[in-house]
């Protein structure tokens, strides 16, 4: 495993992020792919054999209880001060407003049994909160310990951007990475969200690194529970498969080409873009093993160019 400074945070994470919206009780009807407790403990020790110390949850994912099991995970097999776990808030009562945040830390903070948490960040940008309300009330709970670094996800540059600078012009805890839907068969941030992280050395973390297992495989469909019933991974790439599909076969040309899988060229390609850390939402612990491999694959110039050749805008989703 490989290890990297998230943006200017002093925290230190592994390559590849480990997301846990995979974790969870079924019967919250959030995914019916979920892992149980066991199964999602099984997850979470390999990815520590593996040398991955970074884990990816959510307040609303499976009604809390992914980051009941990853908490209890952690507790029962690495020390807290070993690992990096980020949770997110927006999908709850109040969205990002002072006292929604307030009392969604400490729901988080509750359910994974800790006192901190190494990374917050925000699911999505509120509208209808003040800027400066919200970044006050992060920057105080960074101020009392309870959370490191902050973090934010899927919104348009415009809105990070004046985000950041609210932070700076008040002397509030800015933002240090950016989680947003981001692969070979959705690159629309780079439009304007990419340049503004890069100008400030904000962590790339996306989500969807593999568009939902569409870079992974040659086939467009599989026969998995997730596939036959993941609408959002339909919502999100199904309507574009035409124009898309050419963009997976070059994946696999490529990966026959470095004796690579697909999964590995899909995430290379990340690495080679300036991706400090791609959400891995692995159902099964050789998902992990296959991502691990892409840090020894090394894309050239022209392998890049190939693979990005054939990309037509697409219609925004992620940031709405």
């Amino acid at each position: 495993m490989e290890y990297v400074k998230l943006g200017n945070s002093p925290l230190t994470v592994s390559r590849l992020c480990v997301g846990c919206m995979s974790f969870g009780d079924p019967a919250s009807r959030m995914h019916a792919w979920t892992l149980d407790p066991a199964e999602s403990e099984e997850i979470v020790k390999h990815a520590l054999s593996l040398g991955i110390n970074f884990f990816d949850t959510a307040n609303t994912y499976s009604a809390g209880t992914s980051e009941e099991y990853l908490g209890r995970a952690i507790r029962s097999n690495v020390p807290r001060d070993q690992v990096i776990l980020a949770s997110k808030v927006y999908f709850n009562e109040g969205h990002l407003s002072r006292e929604a945040i307030l009392r969604e830390i400490d729901g988080t903070l509750q359910r994974l049994g800790t006192d901190y948490l190494d990374l917050y960040i925000i699911h999505r940008f509120d509208a209808d909160t003040p800027v400066e309300e919200t970044m006050e009330a992060l920057d105080s709970l960074v101020r009392a310990g309870k959370v490191r670094a902050l973090g934010a996800s899927a919104m348009y540059g415009y809105q990070f951007f004046n985000m950041q600078l609210a932070a700076r012009d008040n002397g509030w805890t800015p933002f240090v990475s950016m989680q947003n839907h981001y692969n070979l068969l959705y690159r629309e941030d780079e439009r304007e969200l990419i340049p503004i992280c890069t100008q400030q050395n904000v962590a790339r973390t996306p989500y969807s690194p593999l568009a939902a297992g569409r870079l992974s495989r040659l086939e467009w469909d599989a026969d998995t529970k997730r596939s036959r019933t993941d609408k959002t991974a339909v919502s999100k790439y199904d309507s574009t498969r035409e124009s898309d599909y050419g963009i997976v076969l070059r994946v696999h040309e490529l990966a026959q080409k470095h004796a690579a899988t697909m999964t590995q060229i899909s995430l290379a390609w990340q690495f080679a873009r300036g991706v400090t850390s791609p959400i891995i939402g692995a159902t099964k612990a050789r998902y992990l093993d296959d991502a691990a491999g892409a840090l020894d694959v090394r894309l050239s110039a022209e392998d890049v160019a190939y693979l990005e050749e054939l990309y037509v805008p697409h219609r925004v989703v992620g940031a709405l």
